[in-house]
């Protein structure tokens, strides 16, 4: 809690509408309304910063409950991995290099299929120009055929 369970606001401004209250009987007669209306407007204020606290401390204490709820799981969750062994990391560590040289083991097998097919891409183009250029030889030859 603050200064005064967080109530300061509300005593500074009692203080001041207190003193309001009490120039009111020795100030002239001429400012009797304007401290009239003073001393209203900082009563109002007293009670709406009193009110305002309240409610502020009624969320705070309602509100936030599942927070620190949360924040006291969070926080034996986070004592349960600090209290974890250098041998457990040792073989976490293990498992996931492991599973990482798996990874990379599979990379390179699909990375090598990925060659192979490209390079059977290259042949089978290969293979249709020479398709396209026996076509065209056969063509030559039939029209050279008719102009004999």
């Amino acid at each position: 809690m603050g200064y005064l369970r967080n109530h300061l606001a509300t005593v500074v401004t009692a203080c001041f509408a207190v003193f309001l209250s009490g120039m009111y009987f020795y100030m002239p007669a001429a400012l009797n309304q304007l401290l009239l209306v003073s001393v209203i407007v900082t009563w109002f204020l007293v009670a709406i910063c009193y009110l305002a606290q309240k409610s502020a401390d009624y969320v705070g204490k309602h509100g936030e409950h599942g927070h620190v709820e949360h924040a006291d799981i969070e926080k034996k969750k986070l004592d349960s991995i600090a209290s974890i062994s250098m041998q457990e990391l040792d073989r976490f560590r293990a498992s996931f290099t492991r599973e990482l040289n798996e990874l990379k083991d599979e990379v390179k097998l699909k990375d090598d299929e990925i060659n192979r097919m490209r390079h059977q891409i290259a042949n089978l183009e290969t293979l249709v120009q020479i398709e396209g250029l026996k076509a065209e030889l056969a063509n030559l030859k039939a029209i050279a055929a008719k102009k004999r």
